[in-house]
């Protein structure tokens, strides 16, 4: 039996642990954030008829906005509890557990592909495998959606979060250098986003769109 890495087992278990009240903190957070729904909505435009991963989905928040612009798009997450948290709030949308490096998805099946804050769990000697799953599930032409928080690699471990006690690390990452790992994978970013902190964020956030 294959023994599951480290910061997957404490990724799952810290999601599982915040689920319900993870939905609920953040149900209207788009509803606040013109930029993304900006983003979001250019990326709904740029893709072509045909299926769209929402990975990392968490309770679907991403995934429902993405379904109301009129994409074909379904979720994908880690966390089986945040699973049942999407499937019981949007019901007509596909959720499945699952992890980003390891697809469910046959080669070059889907026109769009977003890794909303999703990534970030995933150690940086890690993301080459990643990007070139990412590569592999999008067809060419297939535009991908990310964001995260910016910072140079460095890890975060996350004790508490949501009101929960939880462990878990997360990493900062430099917009340039996600931009090298995917060029790397043969995922050209094609629009590169970088703002200033909101509220209590404690670094900029940046939001990539990009083209296979």
């Amino acid at each position: 039996m294959i023994e599951t890495p480290t910061y997957i087992a404490e990724t799952r278990t810290s999601y599982d642990t915040v689920a319900a009240d993870y939905a609920e903190m953040l149900k209207d957070h788009l509803a606040e954030a013109p930029l993304e729904r900006a983003l979001l909505g250019t990326f709904a435009e740029l893709v072509e008829a045909g299926p769209v991963v929402d990975v990392g989905c968490g309770p679907g928040r991403i995934t429902t906005y993405l379904d109301k612009l009129g994409l074909d798009v379904r979720g994908v997450d880690l966390s089986p509890e945040m699973v049942a948290v999407a499937r019981r709030l949007y019901p007509a949308i596909s959720f499945t557990v699952g992890t980003m490096a390891d697809l469910d998805v046959e080669d070059g099946a889907l026109a769009g592909l977003v890794a909303w804050y999703s990534v970030i769990h995933t150690p940086p000697s890690l993301l080459p495998d990643v990007f070139a799953e990412f590569a592999r599930v999008l067809r060419p032409g297939g535009h991908l959606a990310m964001a995260f928080q910016v910072g140079d690699f460095e890890r975060r471990r996350i004790e508490q979060a949501y009101g929960h006690a939880v462990a878990a690390d997360a990493y900062r990452l430099p917009p340039d250098g996600i931009a090298d790992l995917l060029a790397a994978a043969g995922i050209e970013v094609t629009t590169r986003v970088v703002r200033r902190p909101e509220g209590d964020e404690p670094t900029e956030q940046a939001y990539l769109l990009a083209r296979r």
